[in-house]
Protein backbone atom coordinates (compact mmCIF):
# COMPACT_ATOMS: atom_id res chain seq x y z
CA UNK A 1 0.00 0.00 0.00
CA UNK A 2 2.82 2.43 0.87
CA UNK A 3 4.69 1.63 -2.36
CA UNK A 4 1.56 2.30 -4.41
CA UNK A 5 1.09 5.63 -2.62
CA UNK A 6 4.77 6.54 -3.11
CA UNK A 7 4.79 5.94 -6.86
CA UNK A 8 1.45 7.70 -7.28
CA UNK A 9 2.38 10.72 -5.15
CA UNK A 10 6.09 11.25 -5.91
CA UNK A 11 6.76 11.86 -9.62
CA UNK A 12 9.93 11.11 -11.53
CA UNK A 13 12.56 13.55 -10.36
CA UNK A 14 14.16 14.30 -13.74
CA UNK A 15 13.33 14.17 -17.43
CA UNK A 16 16.10 14.58 -20.00
CA UNK A 17 15.86 14.91 -23.78
CA UNK A 18 18.59 15.40 -26.35
CA UNK A 19 18.19 18.51 -28.48
CA UNK A 20 19.30 18.20 -32.11
CA UNK A 21 19.66 21.74 -33.41
CA UNK A 22 19.07 22.41 -37.09
CA UNK A 23 19.63 25.47 -39.30
CA UNK A 24 19.85 26.55 -42.91
CA UNK A 25 23.25 27.19 -44.38
CA UNK A 26 24.52 29.89 -46.71
CA UNK A 27 27.43 29.58 -49.11
CA UNK A 28 29.20 32.72 -47.93
CA UNK A 29 28.47 33.00 -44.18
CA UNK A 30 27.71 29.43 -43.06
CA UNK A 31 24.62 29.70 -40.83
CA UNK A 32 21.73 31.69 -42.29
CA UNK A 33 19.04 30.96 -39.69
CA UNK A 34 18.93 30.59 -35.96
CA UNK A 35 19.62 27.03 -34.74
CA UNK A 36 16.33 25.49 -33.63
CA UNK A 37 14.93 22.10 -32.67
CA UNK A 38 11.70 20.28 -31.93
CA UNK A 39 11.72 18.07 -28.85
CA UNK A 40 8.91 15.58 -28.31
CA UNK A 41 8.40 15.12 -24.58
CA UNK A 42 5.77 12.40 -24.72
CA UNK A 43 3.32 10.70 -27.04
CA UNK A 44 0.85 10.24 -24.20
CA UNK A 45 -1.63 12.78 -22.90
CA UNK A 46 0.75 14.20 -20.28
CA UNK A 47 4.21 13.74 -18.79
CA UNK A 48 4.30 16.15 -15.85
CA UNK A 49 2.34 15.87 -12.60
CA UNK A 50 -0.28 18.47 -11.75
CA UNK A 51 0.58 20.64 -8.75
CA UNK A 52 4.29 19.81 -8.94
CA UNK A 53 6.91 22.53 -9.49
CA UNK A 54 9.52 21.91 -12.20
CA UNK A 55 12.76 23.69 -13.03
CA UNK A 56 13.20 23.88 -16.80
CA UNK A 57 16.78 24.18 -18.10
CA UNK A 58 18.70 23.95 -21.35
CA UNK A 59 22.30 22.70 -21.16
CA UNK A 60 24.57 23.84 -24.01
CA UNK A 61 27.96 22.25 -24.41
CA UNK A 62 30.08 24.93 -26.09
CA UNK A 63 33.77 24.98 -27.08
CA UNK A 64 35.94 27.78 -25.73
CA UNK A 65 36.68 28.89 -29.27
CA UNK A 66 37.58 32.48 -30.25
CA UNK A 67 34.18 32.78 -31.98
CA UNK A 68 32.24 31.89 -28.83
CA UNK A 69 34.47 34.12 -26.67
CA UNK A 70 33.83 37.05 -28.97
CA UNK A 71 30.14 36.25 -29.28
CA UNK A 72 29.22 37.68 -25.90
CA UNK A 73 25.59 37.34 -24.85
CA UNK A 74 22.98 35.48 -26.86
CA UNK A 75 19.30 34.67 -26.43
CA UNK A 76 17.64 31.28 -26.05
CA UNK A 77 13.84 30.98 -26.45
CA UNK A 78 11.59 28.02 -25.77
CA UNK A 79 7.94 27.32 -26.60
CA UNK A 80 5.79 24.84 -24.71
CA UNK A 81 3.06 23.40 -26.90
CA UNK A 82 0.31 20.93 -26.19
CA UNK A 83 -2.33 19.04 -28.10
CA UNK A 84 -2.96 20.26 -31.66
CA UNK A 85 0.26 22.31 -31.42
CA UNK A 86 -1.41 24.82 -29.10
CA UNK A 87 1.00 27.35 -27.55
CA UNK A 88 0.88 27.06 -23.75
CA UNK A 89 3.74 29.33 -22.68
CA UNK A 90 6.97 30.89 -23.92
CA UNK A 91 10.21 31.91 -22.23
CA UNK A 92 13.41 33.63 -23.39
CA UNK A 93 16.66 33.93 -21.44
CA UNK A 94 20.11 35.35 -22.14
CA UNK A 95 23.37 33.48 -21.64
CA UNK A 96 27.09 33.57 -22.41
CA UNK A 97 30.30 31.66 -21.75
CA UNK A 98 31.84 32.10 -18.32
CA UNK A 99 34.55 34.71 -18.52
CA UNK A 100 38.17 33.75 -17.86
CA UNK A 101 41.03 36.23 -18.09
CA UNK A 102 44.11 35.68 -20.23
CA UNK A 103 46.35 34.97 -17.23
CA UNK A 104 43.89 32.52 -15.70
CA UNK A 105 43.36 30.88 -19.09
CA UNK A 106 47.11 30.47 -19.51
CA UNK A 107 47.54 28.93 -16.04
CA UNK A 108 44.60 26.60 -16.65
CA UNK A 109 46.04 25.47 -19.99
CA UNK A 110 49.48 24.79 -18.49
CA UNK A 111 48.07 22.97 -15.46
CA UNK A 112 45.78 20.76 -17.52
CA UNK A 113 48.10 20.35 -20.51
CA UNK A 114 48.75 16.60 -19.92
CA UNK A 115 45.02 15.92 -19.75
CA UNK A 116 44.34 18.21 -22.70
CA UNK A 117 46.95 16.42 -24.81
CA UNK A 118 45.52 12.99 -24.02
CA UNK A 119 41.96 14.13 -24.68
CA UNK A 120 40.74 13.44 -21.15
CA UNK A 121 39.82 17.11 -20.71
CA UNK A 122 38.57 19.42 -23.45
CA UNK A 123 38.46 23.19 -23.73
CA UNK A 124 34.73 23.50 -23.41
CA UNK A 125 32.04 24.73 -21.05
CA UNK A 126 28.55 23.54 -20.24
CA UNK A 127 26.28 26.56 -20.04
CA UNK A 128 23.10 25.89 -18.03
CA UNK A 129 20.27 28.25 -19.00
CA UNK A 130 17.32 28.33 -16.58
CA UNK A 131 14.21 28.98 -18.65
CA UNK A 132 11.60 28.40 -15.93
CA UNK A 133 12.34 28.48 -12.22
CA UNK A 134 8.92 27.16 -11.12
CA UNK A 135 6.80 25.73 -13.88
CA UNK A 136 3.43 24.15 -13.03
CA UNK A 137 1.49 21.99 -15.44
CA UNK A 138 -1.83 23.55 -16.39
CA UNK A 139 -4.87 21.28 -16.11
CA UNK A 140 -6.26 20.23 -19.51
CA UNK A 141 -3.23 21.87 -21.17
CA UNK A 142 -0.50 19.26 -20.86
CA UNK A 143 2.86 19.96 -22.50
CA UNK A 144 3.72 17.36 -25.13
CA UNK A 145 6.20 19.21 -27.39
CA UNK A 146 8.97 21.76 -26.90
CA UNK A 147 10.46 24.07 -29.52
CA UNK A 148 13.93 25.47 -28.83
CA UNK A 149 15.60 28.36 -30.65
CA UNK A 150 19.11 29.78 -30.11
CA UNK A 151 19.01 33.32 -31.46
CA UNK A 152 22.50 33.65 -32.84
CA UNK A 153 23.97 32.79 -36.24
CA UNK A 154 27.59 32.84 -35.02
CA UNK A 155 27.33 30.49 -32.04
CA UNK A 156 29.20 27.19 -31.98
CA UNK A 157 27.64 24.31 -30.01
CA UNK A 158 28.82 20.75 -29.47
CA UNK A 159 25.53 19.40 -28.09
CA UNK A 160 22.41 20.45 -26.22
CA UNK A 161 20.13 18.83 -23.66
CA UNK A 162 16.67 19.77 -22.41
CA UNK A 163 16.21 19.17 -18.67
CA UNK A 164 13.08 19.02 -16.52
CA UNK A 165 13.86 18.68 -12.81
CA UNK A 166 11.14 18.33 -10.20
CA UNK A 167 11.51 20.71 -7.25
CA UNK A 168 10.13 18.80 -4.27
CA UNK A 169 8.74 20.52 -1.18
CA UNK A 170 6.86 19.39 1.91
CA UNK A 171 5.89 15.72 2.10
CA UNK A 172 7.34 14.88 -1.33
CA UNK A 173 10.72 16.30 -0.26
CA UNK A 174 10.75 14.15 2.89
CA UNK A 175 9.64 10.99 1.08
CA UNK A 176 12.25 11.42 -1.66
CA UNK A 177 15.25 12.40 0.50
CA UNK A 178 14.56 10.05 3.45
CA UNK A 179 12.84 7.04 1.86
CA UNK A 180 13.65 4.51 4.63
CA UNK A 181 12.38 6.66 7.49
CA UNK A 182 9.35 7.64 5.44
CA UNK A 183 8.62 3.99 4.63
CA UNK A 184 8.82 2.96 8.30
CA UNK A 185 6.53 5.80 9.40
CA UNK A 186 4.15 5.26 6.48
CA UNK A 187 3.82 1.49 6.95
CA UNK A 188 3.40 1.88 10.73
CA UNK A 189 0.72 4.53 10.20
CA UNK A 190 -1.09 2.29 7.69
CA UNK A 191 -1.09 -0.66 10.08
CA UNK A 192 -2.26 1.57 12.94
CA UNK A 193 -5.20 2.95 10.98
CA UNK A 194 -6.11 -0.52 9.69
CA UNK A 195 -6.11 -1.80 13.29
CA UNK A 196 -8.28 1.13 14.40
CA UNK A 197 -10.75 0.45 11.58
CA UNK A 198 -10.88 -3.27 12.46
CA UNK A 199 -11.49 -2.50 16.15
CA UNK A 200 -14.28 -0.04 15.34
CA UNK A 201 -15.87 -2.52 12.93
CA UNK A 202 -15.70 -5.32 15.52
CA UNK A 203 -17.19 -3.05 18.19
CA UNK A 204 -20.05 -2.11 15.89
CA UNK A 205 -20.61 -5.78 15.04
CA UNK A 206 -20.79 -7.14 18.58
CA UNK A 207 -23.19 -4.36 19.64
CA UNK A 208 -25.50 -4.73 16.67
CA UNK A 209 -29.04 -6.15 17.03
CA UNK A 210 -28.34 -8.89 14.50
CA UNK A 211 -25.36 -10.14 16.50
CA UNK A 212 -27.36 -10.09 19.75
CA UNK A 213 -30.17 -12.12 18.16
CA UNK A 214 -27.59 -14.56 16.81
CA UNK A 215 -26.02 -15.02 20.27
CA UNK A 216 -29.47 -15.52 21.87
CA UNK A 217 -30.39 -18.10 19.23
CA UNK A 218 -27.12 -19.96 19.83
CA UNK A 219 -27.75 -20.05 23.59
CA UNK A 220 -31.27 -21.39 23.12
CA UNK A 221 -29.98 -24.06 20.77
CA UNK A 222 -27.27 -25.11 23.24
CA UNK A 223 -29.85 -25.27 26.07
CA UNK A 224 -32.17 -27.39 23.95
CA UNK A 225 -29.30 -29.71 23.05
CA UNK A 226 -28.40 -30.09 26.73
CA UNK A 227 -32.00 -30.98 27.59
CA UNK A 228 -32.00 -33.65 24.90
CA UNK A 229 -28.78 -35.11 26.25
CA UNK A 230 -30.22 -35.21 29.82
CA UNK A 231 -33.41 -36.93 28.58
CA UNK A 232 -31.41 -39.55 26.74
CA UNK A 233 -29.36 -40.27 29.87
CA UNK A 234 -32.52 -40.68 32.05
CA UNK A 235 -34.08 -43.05 29.54
CA UNK A 236 -30.95 -45.15 29.49
CA UNK A 237 -30.94 -45.43 33.30
CA UNK A 238 -34.65 -46.47 33.37
CA UNK A 239 -34.11 -49.09 30.70
CA UNK A 240 -31.19 -50.52 32.65
CA UNK A 241 -33.34 -50.74 35.82
CA UNK A 242 -36.15 -52.58 34.01
CA UNK A 243 -33.69 -55.00 32.44
CA UNK A 244 -32.09 -55.72 35.82
CA UNK A 245 -35.57 -56.36 37.37
CA UNK A 246 -36.49 -58.80 34.60
CA UNK A 247 -33.23 -60.68 35.02
CA UNK A 248 -33.80 -60.92 38.76
CA UNK A 249 -37.36 -62.30 38.27
CA UNK A 250 -36.15 -64.85 35.74
CA UNK A 251 -33.50 -65.99 38.21
CA UNK A 252 -36.11 -66.42 40.96
CA UNK A 253 -38.40 -68.46 38.67
CA UNK A 254 -35.53 -70.67 37.67
CA UNK A 255 -34.63 -71.25 41.34
CA UNK A 256 -38.22 -72.20 42.26
CA UNK A 257 -38.34 -74.66 39.39
CA UNK A 258 -35.23 -76.42 40.55
CA UNK A 259 -36.67 -76.74 44.11
CA UNK A 260 -39.88 -78.36 42.78
CA UNK A 261 -37.95 -80.90 40.83
CA UNK A 262 -36.08 -81.95 43.91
Amino acid sequence: MYLAFYYAYVPKVSHERHVHLQFKTCEDSGICTFPSAHVELTKRQKLLMLGQSYRVELALEMPESPVNKQLGMFMVCIDFRGKNNKLITRSCRSAMLHYRSFILDLIYTIAYSPLLLTGTVEEKQTVIIELFEDYYEVENEAVTDVYVEVQSTRIEIYSAKFLLNAHFTGLRYIMFNWPLISAIIGITANLFFIAIICMISWYQLIHSEEYKRYVLTQRKFESFQADLDDGSSSSSIDDASVLEENLRKRHQIHTIGEDDSL
